[in-house]
This record gives structure tokens, sequence and C-alpha cells, in this order.
């Protein structure tokens, strides 16, 4: 291969994904809300259905065919073979075409980003540093095979020929010796690796069901790629409560169901002790989301609430976030958060998978 040709193809690559990504920024509000993304994420990779994206390329046809505009035709007239009976039965000809593409979890948070206009976060903490970042900077004469340059090893043995009379211009052969090898060169730069963690939690209770629990589970999936391409350290944390409250890990949150009634200060408690016992505010980002259908245990336990948020959670962290999905009936506990007033604290109403667009703006747009 040339490098004329390889040139091309990589202009080519280039073209396709621009392209890609128009396609989901376009359609990134369908995307957030039916989850095709997270049923096809893997490691740090996300596979991305696009109909009809092609690379334009020439086909050429048989001698036998007429060129381009030849042969008897009036207008009108299809230009291919197709079924012009209109019969019932099997169709022999191509539909819509479906290319599945990887985008990496980093560019779809920046695709995120730039669609919901979210602020860049700014981490807190400094005594985290955590190896560098290699960066090839230069060339040298030893190194491990492995970072042998062909180009630049070439380059020396054509350079080498031409000053000592070997090279034949006729016969262009160019055979490298060992004092032409070079090797790729790098420099270690420190990079900081900021903590950060995430509480989720959510009500477990009879009301919840498995509708609400999918409405959560699609926007704690939207948080975690923004929070991910902001921290190089994430941890998550996930506490599930009915009348009582329990650390869990992810498969059991987004599939317990339990039958008891609803407490939710248990939740805020259990989160008020795993902070204080596990992570100092000076050093830890901390962001906490509740999920809830808004069914709390009467009036007393959402003073309680309220004096957990205020005195206890919303200081350290820098994000509360109330997420409330459908549910039932008289004072919601959306009334409760509401009339607290910190910018570190944001109430949502996730009414259904078309909400959630709205919700992650809502959410991460503000108290970074």
């Amino acid at each position: 291969m040339n490098q004329t040709t390889a040139h091309r193809i990589d202009q080519d690559a280039k073209r396709f994904r621009e392209i890609v990504r128009g396609h989901v920024r376009r359609n990134l509000r369908k995307y957030i809300s039916n989850g095709e993304l997270i049923g096809r994420q893997g490691k740090d990779l996300v596979s991305i259905p696009v109909p009809q994206i092609d690379l334009p390329r020439l086909r050429f046809g048989s001698k036998q065919q007429g060129g381009v505009g030849q042969g008897d035709g009036d207008v009108g007239d299809p230009l291919g073979p197709g079924d012009q009976s209109g019969s019932q039965g099997a169709g022999d000809q191509p539909g819509q075409h479906i290319l599945e593409v990887e985008m990496s979890l980093e560019e779809l948070a920046e695709i995120l980003g730039d669609e919901l206009e979210l602020p860049r976060i700014e981490p807190k903490g400094k005594k985290n540093v955590e190896g560098g970042k290699v960066r090839y900077t230069g060339i040298r004469r030893t190194g491990p095979e492995s970072l042998r340059s062909f180009k630049r090893t070439y380059r020396a043995a054509l350079k080498r020929q031409i000053v000592t009379g070997t090279y034949d211009p006729q016969n262009p052969v160019v055979i490298p010796i060992r004092d032409d090898v070079r090797y790729r060169s790098w420099n270690i730069y420190p990079q900081p690796q900021n903590n950060a963690v995430i509480f989720y939690m959510m009500d477990v209770s009879g009301s919840m069901t498995q509708r609400k629990k999918e409405l959560v589970r699609l926007t704690a999936f939207w948080i975690d790629t923004w929070l991910r391409a902001n921290y190089k350290s994430l941890a998550v944390r996930y506490i599930v409560h009915d009348a009582a409250a329990k650390e869990v890990d992810q498969h059991t949150f987004y599939h317990l169901r339990e039958s008891g009634g609803t407490r939710i200060s248990s939740a805020y408690q259990l989160c008020k002790k795993i902070i204080h016992e596990e992570y100092d505010p000076a050093e830890w980002n901390m962001y906490a989301f509740h999920f809830s259908d808004g069914e709390n245990f009467g009036g007393n336990d959402d003073k309680l609430c309220r004096e957990l948020l205020t005195d206890s959670l919303i200081p350290p962290v820098n994000l509360f976030g109330y997420g409330q999905v459908p549910g039932g009936y008289g004072r919601m506990f959306m009334e409760t958060i509401k009339s607290i007033e910190d910018e570190k604290l944001v109430g949502v109403k996730i009414n259904n998978r078309e909400a959630i667009f709205d919700a992650i703006k809502g959410f991460l747009g503000k108290g970074l």
C-alpha cells in the first residue's frame, strides 16, 4: 500500500467518523430514551445502530451492458430491476441497511456534553496522582523492537546509501544495516487522577415496578457516562431502601423489589454513615442521586429527611439529585425537595423515557 492510498483511506475513515457523530448528535434524544446504547455497551465502547450510511464508491458493470443514460426508456421508468407486479410473498430486493459502528464512551460523553450544554467539571482534591501519560516525543538509536520506526529506519538507510554512492535509482533497493535502525522515544508526564464517588439510592418498595426501575437505569447510565469522562477514578455505591436501607451490588440494585413500606430517611442515614467513615470531603468529589416514586412514610420522616439533607448530605457533596418517577398519590416527596433552597440540590420528574433527556440536563447542568 503506497502512502497516497493510505492517506485516502485515513481521510475516508475520518469522514465516516464525522458522519456517525453527526447521526448520533441528531438522534441523541432517541438513544437516551430507548436504551439502544446500553444494550450494546462493551468494554469502554458502545455499539451504535446507524441506518443508511455508505461511503461512495465506483462499481463497474458488465461490458455487455450500456453506459449511463443509454438504451430505450421513458420518463418515470425505474432505473433498476424490481417487483413490478406487486404480488404477495417473499421479496427479492434489498431493504434498509443497518450498520453497527463502535464509539468510545469518551466520544459519547463529549457529544452528550455538547448537546445538553453541560458545564465542565472542576474536580477538587490534589493528593491523588496515579502514574502518568506516555507521549512519544522523538527518535533514538536504541530501544525495544516493538518501538522500531520503520519509516525513520529506511530513511536513514536511504541517506547512507546515497552518501556512499551505493544507491541505484534504476534499481531502488534500500537495505538497512544495524546503524540505520531508529526507535521511538517517549516521556512520561504525570497525570492527576481525581477521585470521585457516586451514591445511587433507590426506593425498592412494592410500588416501584420494573418499568420505573428501567427509567432509573437509563438515567444512571448517562450520569455514569458523563462523570466517567471527567474523572479517571470513579467509585459507585448502591443503596436500596423500603422501610429500611442496605448497600447492595449493581445487579441487585436494579432488580430487587421488596413488599414493605417506604422510609426514605433510612437511605439518607446509611449514605451519611458511609461518607463519614470512608470519604473525606476535602479529597473526594461526591455525587448522590436518589430515585423514588415520591411516596414516603408520613410527615415526620419527611422532616427527618430534610434535616439529613441540609445538615449532613448536601454540604459534603458536589451535587445531590432527586429523581421522581411516576408514583402514588397525595403529598409527594418532591415537595420536601423543593422546600430546600440550595444550588447543589436538584429535583427532577422522570415521568417517562422521553423525559430522561431533560432530566439529565437538569441533574448535570448545574451544581457541579
